[in-house]
């Protein structure tokens, strides 16, 4: 009987470190009261928390690595699952589904809706873009602050923008064709936009793209400043104005 005993506290131990193990190799957000480290192979994704370039952390933005499985015939991944992204603490709903295709140097931005405002799932699905995100929020910590990410078709990459946010992008390839999930429906009536370079926000593209000039649509040549006395949304992503 003390042999037994012995013999499953060596094997419990053993799982134990076999869980540790596993924790330390899954980047998940605890803060949102999920338990700190599922089961590995029960997530298809990583999600990875965005700072500013000071190290403060901007809530809600989310960098998300879908798993890719590949062998001589091709690859396979899930690009969404509600069961993943609900555990991860993101209880978005999607209701449309847009996509675009640009050449280099094209941007697109920087735009929001106001009185819908869209929370965004965006990808490269040929290609690569910087994508770009503002924090809109009033009273939020990193308000006027932004984050960009390289989004790579070949390394499946995503990037989640919630709602409170303005969002725009860079084409770095001869061609790119971009997809994002939306969790409210386009409403031309609302459309917002800031400048691209507005100086205030700062964004970095040279450091990405180089001395590029970028394409612009005539309507986003024509967006207003950012201005810091300004409303734009509240804390949760409600325009406020």
């Amino acid at each position: 009987m003390v042999n037994l005993k012995i013999a499953f506290a060596i094997c419990f131990k053993s799982l134990q470190a076999a869980y540790q193990v596993s924790c330390r190799n899954l980047r998940f957000p605890i803060e949102h009261g999920q338990r700190s480290c599922p089961t590995q192979e029960f997530f298809m994704f990583t999600f990875e928390k965005c700072f500013t370039s000071d190290g403060v952390e901007i809530e809600g933005l989310y960098q998300i690595q879908p798993k890719v499985f590949g062998d001589a015939r091709g690859y396979f991944l899930e690009t969404y699952s509600e069961k993943d992204f609900f555990e991860a603490g993101l209880k978005m709903k999607f209701v449309q589904d847009n996509q675009s295709k640009s050449s280099k140097g094209v941007l697109r931005g920087l735009h929001f809706q106001t009185l819908h405002p869209q929370g965004k799932l965006v990808r490269s699905l040929q290609g690569k873009v910087y994508d770009v995100a503002v924090d809109l929020r009033k009273g939020s910590k990193t308000f006027g602050k932004y984050f960009g990410v390289v989004l790579d078709a070949e390394k499946q990459n995503q990037f989640y923008i919630p709602e409170g946010f303005a969002h725009g992008f860079l084409v770095l390839t001869e061609e790119a064709t971009f997809a994002y999930k939306c969790t409210d429906f386009y409403h031309p009536e609302d459309e917002g936009g800031l400048m691209w370079n507005d100086p205030a926000i700062g964004i970095d593209w040279k450091s990405v793209a180089g001395e590029v000039e970028p394409l612009l649509s005539e309507k986003d040549t024509k967006h207003p400043a950012f201005d810091s006395n300004n409303n734009y949304f509240d804390i949760n992503g409600k325009w406020s104005k």
